[in-house]
């Protein structure tokens, strides 16, 4: 007889293993890793199984089939954008027996920031001043937005191609050095976004989560903000806090309902101080890395996601902002300290200012994956060192 359901986490790294923690926290205890590769949430003992796959769709489908001989329903978390696509394309042979954390008539559409910016003028929303570069020619216009310019491909396209996430332009001379290589990137057929680059550090970076089911409706909600990014302030999020304006709060479920976006989705804005607006960077549509800001701070988006999936009632929720709440990726935090001039201010900031700091990937019970990613540090040390000799 099968098992009547288990939660599915694609990705072991520390957004999945956020997943597991949550969802293990809230007594699931039938959760399934699927990654390409062991990373730290394979090594978790709150997982059930782990199973390696390969990087295709077709690896996909047939591994979550096999789930299907022991599972009656499949309940998915996607942690990336490449995984979201392959779960578009596998839909039909899967969707009778999994449940798929998205709108699949917009998912596609929906990822590309261009499309997100069209909402934005729409809606109302504020973004940033942005050309859209599809053609060589195109390349002519960046010097029409005011210098520097940030330029980032449509969509997630790092993760199926050798191609920057962000290119950071300061003047004229910057597009010269790099006009052959967008013009190769385009010729492959990668199209960017060319945008003004809002004033401010990592620490201006807002944020709304919201969980919002097939019918329609945002179950619950959270934000917060970025407090230091790595390698640097256009990277990822090295630490963060539960700190928001209720502006954001609005700005978010106001692009859910607008665009008709189900599941987990995370609008991510920068303040401007210039007209002291809060202006969409891009909208993931599905767990980031950080998303464990929300757990520790009284909201379970994971498991909304996972009682909405089975059918059962979602408790409301209300997030906890009296007391300031740090989530600190303590590997990204020592390499930004060893390698940022004058950064050891931002650490003990992000570490020890808070009425409580987590560290990611933590947890006393489940040691293994944080000892796995402390080994990780001292290689990302070594190499660090290395490279400064070598430099000398």
């Amino acid at each position: 007889m099968k098992i009547d359901n288990c939660a599915l986490v694609l990705g072991g790294y520390v957004n999945g293993y956020s997943i597991i923690q949550e969802l293990h926290e809230k007594g699931v205890n039938d959760i399934i890793l699927f990654d390409e590769r062991k990373r730290v949430g394979a090594h978790s003992n709150k997982i059930k199984n782990f199973i390696l796959i390969d990087k295709t769709p077709e690896s996909l489908s047939q591994e979550i089939k096999k789930l299907h001989d022991i599972y009656e329903k499949i309940i998915v978390f996607p942690t990336n954008d490449l995984e979201l696509e392959y779960l578009h394309a596998i839909y039909h042979e899967i969707r009778s027996f999994c449940f798929l954390p998205f709108n699949y008539e917009n998912i596609l559409e929906s990822s590309d920031k261009y499309v997100q910016y069209s909402y934005c003028e729409k809606l109302g929303v504020p973004y940033p001043k942005t050309l859209n570069i599809e053609t060589i020619d195109d390349i002519e216009k960046i010097s029409s937005i005011q210098y520097p310019v940030i330029i980032k491909p449509h969509k997630r396209e790092d993760l199926k191609v050798q191609v920057f996430r962000n290119l950071q332009l300061n003047d004229k001379n910057d597009l010269e050095d790099n006009r052959e290589k967008l013009q190769n990137y385009l010729k492959m057929g990668i199209s960017f976004l060319a945008s003004e680059v809002i004033p401010g550090n990592g620490s201006n970076i807002y944020t709304y989560v919201g969980y919002r089911s097939q019918s329609g409706k945002i179950s619950n909600e959270w934000t917060g903000k970025k407090l230091s990014q790595y390698p640097d302030d256009f990277g990822v999020f090295s630490s963060a806090s539960n700190e928001a304006p209720e502006e954001v709060l609005n700005l978010g479920r106001t692009l859910l309902d607008g665009m008709d976006i189900k599941g987990i989705a995370q609008p991510e804005f920068k303040y401007d101080h210039r007209d002291n607006k809060y202006k969409l960077m891009e909208i993931n549509l599905r767990s980031m890395m950080w998303h464990r800001v929300g757990n520790l701070s009284g909201i379970n988006i994971q498991y909304t996601q996972y009682l909405d999936a089975i059918g059962k009632e979602v408790p409301e929720q209300i997030q906890i902002k009296d007391k300031d709440i740090h989530f600190v990726y303590l590997k990204h935090e020592v390499i930004n300290t060893l390698t940022r001039r004058g950064y050891y201010r931002i650490f003990l900031n992000n570490v020890f200012k808070s009425d409580k700091t987590y560290f990611a990937l933590y947890d006393i019970r489940d040691i293994k994956p944080f000892l796995v990613d402390c080994k990780d540090i001292i290689l990302n040390l070594g190499a660090i060192c290395l490279k400064a000799l070598k430099i000398i």
